[in-house]
């Protein structure tokens, strides 16, 4: 997982707050496509939005969830809130 500064982490939540989650975890829960499209997302725009819905937490907390999806995808966990939560990764130069 790479670190992110406070600057960014606040600029990434600035960003998505206000915005719709662009991906949505049902009971599937955590397959593989779902890691390629996040990591498809990560790589056009650096930082997602993901919502768990009700179906998706048999899996567990949304927190764990949510790091190993970050961890899965080398990204960095940047907030969690209720079952929402965003993820940064910075482009690769």
């Amino acid at each position: 997982m790479s670190k992110i500064t406070p600057g960014k982490k606040r600029y990434v939540k600035r960003q998505l707050t206000n915005a719709q989650p662009t991906i949505l975890i049902g009971k599937n829960g955590a397959t593989p496509e779902l890691f390629k499209e996040i990591e498809k997302q990560l790589q056009k725009e650096t930082m997602v939005k993901v919502k768990l819905l009700k179906t998706a937490l048999a899996e567990g907390e949304t927190k764990q969830i949510a790091q190993n999806i970050a961890q899965q995808t080398e990204a960095t966990l940047v907030d969690t809130r209720g079952h929402t939560f965003m993820l940064y990764k910075p482009r690769k130069k």
